[in-house]
């Protein structure tokens, strides 16, 4: 058995394994498309291949790793590793047991943790949080996710807290993926994004996302694509990037109301892209609705796309 663990970032566009060393150094990594038909078990094949491809670039077998996180979107249950209705991912109604299916195709432990309370802690034990005693990550990607440090530590609440996205930020507004109205994610989580555009296109608004998606052979608008329809000046794409950021400030705005934090650590694949270069937009947007005067300090997550994979791999010592 190896000093090394294993991690593996599940997101709505990609799925992003490493593995990493007991003093947190990224041995070996691999990067593969999240499917966009099948099911949980087709997500779970996907999964198991880019980890074994990450521990063949660390000089070992996936079995040889003393465990392997998992930082997983939807409702997740870490004692009983399931993983329910994580509906930016295909045909993920149900509950399916997700821990046991890794550990029958890598051949060893598998640990199940909230995708972006994982990436949060990493920043926390190791990026942008170092030196804070409580903070929000907001990881803006295909949906909004939240978590939470407090008082130093991990909060969970009774095991789903942190759910920014799906704070409301307009009552009876946009309708957002998870069913409901209003959520900040229904402005901007990345799939709300790409379908509020091709409705609007199909008004016969122009655009040339969808050329890029296409030229680029890109499945999605991804972060990628969103940035060059920017840099072009495609007057749609600026629309809902600054649609995005408004309703991010306004949500934040409202958990900074709540719990007063030290920081707030911006990420995901939109974050990493667009964060610095809005960041003076979504203060202002903050600043009109932050009840106190001294606002929490607001920083970019460091950790970058490992940063969900290595936050994983932290469940193992656990």
């Amino acid at each position: 058995m190896s000093d090394l663990r294993g991690g593996i970032d599940l997101g709505g566009t990609k799925i992003q394994t490493a593995v990493i060393d007991a003093e947190g150094a990224v041995k070996g990594e691999a990067r593969r498309p999240t499917p966009t038909e099948g099911g949980p078990s087709d997500v779970a094949a996907a999964m198991a291949e880019a980890m074994v491809e990450a521990a063949k670039a660390a000089g070992v077998e996936s079995g040889d790793l003393q465990g392997i996180g998992v930082g997983s979107p939807g409702d997740v249950d870490e004692k009983a590793g399931t993983v329910s209705t994580a509906r930016n991912l295909p045909g993920w109604e149900g509950s399916f047991a997700l821990a046991e299916a890794l550990r029958k195709a890598l051949g060893t432990e598998v640990r199940i943790g909230n995708d972006v309370q994982v990436a949060t802690e990493a920043e926390f034990h190791l990026g942008a949080g170092k030196g804070f005693d409580s903070l929000i990550g907001v990881f803006w990607g295909t949906g909004v996710g939240g978590g939470l440090i407090l008082g130093g530590k991990p909060w969970l609440g009774r095991g789903a807290a942190g759910e920014i996205g799906h704070m409301v930020i307009k009552r009876g507004g946009a309708k957002c993926p998870c069913g409901r109205r209003g959520c900040m994610e229904a402005y901007a989580g990345r799939a709300a994004m790409e379908a509020e555009a091709r409705r609007r296109q199909e008004d016969g608004e122009k655009t040339d996302l969808f050329k890029l998606m296409e030229k680029h052979d890109k499945p999605r608008l991804t972060s990628s694509v969103w940035g060059r329809a920017v840099d072009h000046g495609d007057k749609l794409a600026i629309d809902l990037i600054d649609r995005a950021i408004e309703a991010l400030g306004t949500g934040i705005a409202s958990a900074i109301n709540l719990l007063d934090p030290e920081a707030i650590i911006i990420g995901g694949g939109l974050g990493i892209r667009f964060g610095e270069r809005y960041m003076d937009q979504l203060l202002e947007e903050m600043r009109k609705h932050v009840f106190f005067e001294e606002m929490p300090t607001v920083k970019m997550a460091e950790l970058g796309d490992l940063g969900g994979a290595v936050g994983a791999s932290l469940l193992v010592s656990r």
